[in-house]
């Protein structure tokens, strides 16, 4: 399926060859017109269109936070606009490109599909802006959230060789619970800890949280492994560097320690938020 977004200009395609040829990324230059666009996006959306929005929207809260919380609010408001985005623009890939549904291990591999190499660019463009902003307030995101964008970024632009470019669009889907987090997150802020409604988007986010990371993420991880496998055990097809295969498992098996890890976190933060008065003075006088 090609890609639906408009054609990159001529400039921007002799421009980006050179860069995509040193870095033997071939089909970079074809979506550079995707990711120079979305990371100016998210950065106007954090610096405009976010406090402008917010600052009427909750006007009892968002003028009196502090520098840093405005900081996490502002990142928190571009997350759920691009969370949502590409969450939409990968089902509608996933639905309506046909090629990928008749792939085979070498394609998977090293296939690719201008709609996919488009989702790819839109993920690639937010996560050069969250990198960048994780390294400006490092001491607001910490040291774990530079090294969450790195290597999303770095996962992200692998696709371009290309390479697992199929799977690249399907790990797209980890976002499907973020909606939900920022929400917790918003709420917390707003004076509705422990309120109904947070208790029913607490449920859908551990949810969506379980479903699309632990699951199919680990899905999509094992049949990833399992075709990499095959690649590099084939000597008659397309070699595949042992450094490029071992830096995309290291990175992908990371990120899904990481889910693991931050659901247990999540599952004891969103019961603490609705555990009774009278069972934390129960257990004190234990």
């Amino acid at each position: 399926m090609r890609d639906p977004f408009f054609s990159p200009p001529g400039f921007l395609l002799r421009a980006t060859e050179p860069v995509a040829k040193s870095l033997s990324l071939k089909t970079l230059p074809f979506h550079t017109h995707e990711i120079l666009p979305a990371f100016c996006f998210y950065e106007f959306i954090n610096r405009i269109v976010s406090p402008y929005v917010s600052a009427r929207l909750a006007s009892q809260t968002y003028p009196k936070l502090s520098r840093n919380t405005k900081i996490n609010w502002n990142v928190h408001f571009v997350s759920m606009v691009q969370s949502c985005l590409i969450n939409a623009l990968a089902l509608w890939v996933i639905y309506a490109d046909k090629e990928r549904s008749s792939m085979d291990w070498k394609e998977r591999v090293w296939g690719y599909t201008g709609a996919g190499g488009m989702v790819q660019g839109f993920a690639a463009g937010y996560f050069a802006w969250d990198l960048r902003v994780s390294i400006e307030d490092v001491d607001v995101h910490g040291w774990g959230a530079l090294f969450h964008a790195a290597s999303a970024l770095a996962v992200s632009m692998m696709g371009f060789r290309p390479f697992l470019n199929y799977y690249g669009v399907n790990l797209i889907l980890y976002e499907l619970s973020t909606p939900f987090l920022n929400i917790h997150w918003w709420l917390d802020k707003v004076g509705m800890t422990g309120s109904t409604l947070q208790l029913v988007n607490g449920i859908a986010l551990l949810t969506t949280f379980g479903g699309s990371r632990l699951v199919w993420g680990t899905y999509q991880n094992y049949s990833m492994y399992k075709d990499i496998w095959k690649a590099v055990n084939n000597p008659g097809e397309l070699p595949v560097p042992s450094w490029l295969a071992l830096a995309y498992l290291a990175s992908t098996t990371a990120l899904s320690c990481l889910n693991f890890y931050w659901f247990g976190k999540m599952m004891q933060a969103v019961a603490k938020r609705f555990d009774k008065p009278n069972k934390k003075q129960g257990r004190k006088k234990k």
